[in-house]
């Protein structure tokens, strides 16, 4: 009888057991299927990256860099031929314009300006004796006429005679500094040979190229601020001088700015320098990164973010395109949140997770 006793607490104890671990496992059961849901529903959310619409002012500041080029610059050459007799100037002197730099050997050309003047006075004698004979009717007005036309070819011939001489002086047509000196007394001219290089560095002019968005706010005249890389401490107002009408093969467009050197001509052709760009401050204006557009800039959509974590596929109107930042006429309201990363996974209305 104690025996049957045994094996039926042993029964209860082992139906016990069971019940206890067929709950435990019941209960083991919903909970993971609860954390399974929690999961799946988390990971249907696509995780991106957002930025705040806000109001910036616009700063349309910049410096673009380039070299400086002499005001004038010009390569003389000789226009007759002859001897040099004489060079008046060496490299690095100043001359004026109008200044004799060289003289060429002119004995030939002197006899040639003779010769055109005794054949100017018997021109002119034939023409007094032909119009005096018309008079009393010896002579026709053809007669008189071709008189007249051998006179004034005379007076060519002297001028051009006079013209030639006057060539034979090589003088400045610039004020300048004369960088290079390619003759010497004795040196044989051919017309067309290089004589002198003359620069004039008084006012220079600083060449620089600048973007699309950057010519829009320039203009004719505009004062600009310029430094020289070699004189950091030192400040030289400059004006634009040209802005080019087309960009160059790099889509920049050439922009001239001319500055007037100092007393000590301090800036040298060549040099680089620095123009500073200065605008004023324009008006707040919502701005947002140039990622948050969906394709490209063009397409003008955006997904905005909601309280819910949904995004809604929106239409703007972009603007002016600065750097990285893009300008928003319309479509967006400060504070509102527009996705800027994984916009390729999105659909109008899709749960997202945003990504801190």
């Amino acid at each position: 009888m104690k025996k049957i006793g045994k094996i039926l607490l042993a029964v209860v104890i082992v139906a016990a057991l069971v019940v206890v671990a067929g709950f435990v496992i019941s209960n083991n059961k919903k909970k993971n299927e609860e954390k399974t849901a929690i999961v799946a529903q988390t990971n249907s959310a696509i995780a991106v990256r957002v930025a705040t619409v806000e109001k910036t002012p616009l700063n349309f500041d910049f410096n673009a860099n380039g070299k400086f080029a002499p005001g004038q610059e010009l390569n003389f050459s000789a226009e007759t031929a002859g001897r040099v007799i004489s060079v008046l100037v060496d490299e690095g002197s100043y001359v004026r314009k109008g200044q004799t730099l060289a003289v060429i050997k002119t004995e030939n050309l002197s006899v040639d300006v003779q010769t055109a003047k005794e054949a100017y006075q018997n021109a002119l004698k034939d023409k007094q004796r032909y119009e005096n004979a018309f008079k009393t009717g010896g002579v026709t007005q053809q007669q008189v006429d071709q008189a007249a036309l051998s006179l004034l070819n005379a007076e060519a011939r002297v001028k051009q005679a006079n013209i030639k001489v006057n060539d034979a002086n090589i003088r400045a047509s610039i004020n300048g500094i004369v960088n290079k000196r390619m003759i010497e007394p004795g040196s044989v001219l051919a017309p067309g040979t290089q004589l002198f290089e003359i620069v004039d560095v008084s006012t220079l002019t600083l060449d620089v190229a600048v973007t699309e968005a950057q010519v829009a706010n320039l203009k004719l005249g505009d004062a600009i601020v310029v430094k020289a890389s070699v004189l950091p401490d030192q400040e030289f107002k400059g004006k634009v001088q040209f802005i080019a009408p087309k960009a160059d093969a790099s889509l920049n467009f050439p922009v001239k700015i001319e500055i007037t050197n100092n007393n000590a001509k301090s800036i040298k052709a060549g040099m680089y320098g620095i123009a500073q760009f200065s605008f004023a401050q324009q008006q707040p204006v919502i701005m947002i990164p140039r990622s948050a557009f969906v394709g490209s800039v063009s397409n003008n959509q955006v997904f905005v973010a909601d309280v819910n974590n949904k995004v809604q596929l929106r239409n703007v109107v972009a603007g002016r395109i600065i750097g990285e930042q893009v300008e928003v006429l319309s479509g967006l309201q400060e504070g509102e949140q527009v996705v800027t990363s994984g916009q390729i996974n999105l659909a109008d209305g899709s749960t997202i997770a945003i990504i801190k």
